[in-house]
C-alpha cells in the first residue's frame, strides 16, 4: 500500500505552505529521511524529508502551487507499486479538512484578542467564507496596528482565508489609492519616478520567496515606526581578555565563544535598565514585554533569518553560546522552523562580522528597537585620570579594541533620553564584564 506525503504543519501559525522545488521526479528512488522536496512558508524555506524508504510513485501538487498544511502532495512505495487513491487522503478532501478541523478551542488559544473595531466591523458568521473563521496571529496583529476592517480585506487563502500577503496588498492598495486622489504632491511637482526599462544587458532576477517577504517587511517597518538611531563607541577590553581565556573550556564542553553571545548578554542588562526598549507600541498604549526574548540576525545566501533565544535573561554565557551555536548551525542547514522565529522581543544584528563599522538598522516589527553591531578594531583613544576635557599630563594614548554600537528605536515608544539609558547599561556591561 502506498505512503501518503503531505504538506508539513512548520509551526503553529503557519498554516499552508508552497511548493518550491521537487528534489526527487516519479520513479525515482528515495532514502528514508532523504531530502523529498522544497517548500516556502511566509517565514522560511525548507526541505521535506522522505518518511520512508522506497519510490516516488506520483507528485500531485505541482511546483509554486500553495496548499493548506495536511494535505497530500504526493505518493511513495515500493519499485513497480501502483498508486491507490483513498477517500480519506484525497488532496481535496485533505485541503477542505485541513481547513475546518481544528477545533473552535485550539483556534481560540493560538489568536490574539481583535480591537473592537475590527470585531465588529466583520460580517456575520453566515455570511463569511469558511476560511475567515480562522484569523492567524500575524493577521490579527497587522489589522490591529493599522485599524483594518477585515470584512473589507479580499481574502485569497484556502477557503477565503485573509492571509498577511492580502494585508500587506490591501496597505499597498490604500496608500495607492491615496496617492492617486492627493493634491498636495501634485502641487509641489513630485512625481513618482516611472519603471526603468531594462536595458539590452540587464538581467532580472526574480525575488525570491524569502527576498520578497524580506522586502514588503521593511518597507513596512519604515512605513509603521518613526526610527531614530543612536551610537555609542565601546572599549572591548574586558570581553576580548575574557573570550581569549576562555574560549578553548568552552569548545572542549562542546560551544563556539564567538562576541555575539556577549552582547546579547549586555542587551538583557539593558533591557532590563529600560524595560520600554523591551516593548511593542498599541494604540492603547505601550506594551511591555514581561519576558526577554532576543532575536539574532543569520545571514544567509539567500537572505536573511531572526532566530530568537527565548528567555535569554535566564541563560548565562555558556548557555546563550550554547543556544546561539544551535540556532545558526539550523538556519545554516535549513532545519530551522518557523516557530523558532516567532515571539522575538528585541532584535540583535551583528553586521560587524562582515567588517562593517556601524549602520542604521530596521526595526523587527512589531518591536521598539534593534541594536546593530559594528566590526571590533583596534584604534588609538585617549585614556585619562582626569576628568576634565582640557589636555593634561594625565592623558595618554592607548590602543583599544573599539566597537560601535548603533540602536534603532522607535520614537513613538522612546525618547533620547530612554534610548541613551539603554546604549549606557549595554556599553557599561561590556566594559566592566564580569560573568
Amino acid at each position: 500500500m502506498s505512503t501518503p506525503v503531505k504538506m508539513p504543519q512548520l509551526g503553529e501559525s503557519v498554516i499552508e505552505g508552497t511548493v518550491l522545488r521537487w528534489l526527487k521526479q516519479p520513479g525515482d528512488a528515495v532514502s528514508k529521511h532523504e531530502p523529498l522536496l522544497e517548500i516556502s512558508t511566509d517565514k522560511i524555506d525548507t526541505e521535506v524529508p522522505a518518511p520512508i524508504a522506497g519510490v516516488l510513485l506520483e507528485i500531485l501538487v505541482e511546483e509554486g502551487a500553495t496548499v493548506a498544511a495536511g494535505t497530500l502532495i504526493a505518493r511513495l512505495g515500493a519499485a513497480g507499486e501502483t498508486a491507490t487513491p483513498d477517500a480519506t487522503d484525497t488532496p481535496g478532501a485533505t485541503a477542505a479538512t485541513a481547513a475546518t478541523a481544528a477545533p473552535t478551542d485550539e483556534v481560540i488559544a493560538t489568536e490574539p484578542p481583535l480591537p473592537q473595531q475590527v470585531q465588529r466591523a466583520a460580517p456575520p458568521a453566515e455570511t463569511r467564507p469558511a476560511g475567515r473563521t480562522f484569523i492567524s496571529p500575524v493577521v490579527a496583529r497587522m489589522a490591529a496596528e493599522h485599524a483594518i476592517d477585515l470584512a473589507q480585506v479580499t481574502g485569497t487563502g484556502l477557503g477565503g482565508r485573509i492571509t498577511k500577503k492580502d494585508i500587506e496588498a490591501h496597505l499597498a492598495k490604500g496608500e495607492q489609492s491615496a496617492d492617486e486622489d492627493g493634491e498636495d504632491e501634485d502641487a509641489a511637482g513630485l512625481d513618482k519616478p516611472a519603471a526603468a526599462a531594462a536595458g539590452d544587458d540587464d538581467v532580472l532576477q526574480p525575488l525570491s520567496t524569502m527576498r520578497r517577504a524580506i522586502a514588503q517587511h521593511m518597507v513596512l517597518s519604515k512605513r509603521i515606526s518613526p526610527h531614530v538611531t543612536s551610537i555609542c563607541e565601546v572599549d572591548m577590553t574586558a570581553v576580548v581578555r575574557h573570550r581569549e581565556a576562555n574560549k578553548r573550556t568552552y569548545t572542549r564542553d562542546g560551544a563556539t565563544l564567538t562576541y555575539t553571545p556577549y552582547f546579547v548578554a549586555a542587551v538583557v542588562v539593558g533591557l532590563r535598565a529600560v524595560p520600554e526598549a523591551n516593548s511593542r507600541f498599541t494604540d492603547a498604549g505601550i506594551l511591555l514585554h514581561q519576558r526577554i526574548h532576543v532575536g539574532v540576525a543569520v545571514a544567509l545566501d539567500k537572505g536573511l533569518l531572526v532566530p530568537v533565544i527565548r528567555n535569554a535573561d535566564a541563560l548565562n554565557l555558556a548557555g546563550l553560546a550554547r543556544a546561539l551555536n544551535d540556532l545558526v548551525g539550523r538556519a545554516r542547514t535549513g532545519q530551522l522552523q518557523p516557530d523558532a522565529l516567532q515571539g522575538g522581543t528585541f532584535t540583535l544584528t551583528n553586521h560587524g562580522t562582515g567588517g562593517s563599522l556601524f549602520a542604521t538598522p530596521i526595526i523587527n516589527q512589531p518591536q521598539s528597537g534593534i541594536l546593530g553591531v559594528g566590526a571590533i578594531v583596534k584604534r588609538p583613544v585617549v585614556r585619562s585620570r582626569s576628568a576634565s576635557l582640557l589636555p593634561s599630563a594625565d592623558d595618554a594614548i592607548v590602543i583599544r579594541p573599539m566597537c560601535y554600537l548603533s540602536f534603532a528605536f522607535d520614537h513613538r515608544v522612546m525618547d533620547g533620553a530612554q534610548a541613551d539609558r539603554f546604549l549606557t547599561a549595554v556599553k557599561e556591561k561590556l566594559e566592566n564584564w564580569a560573568e
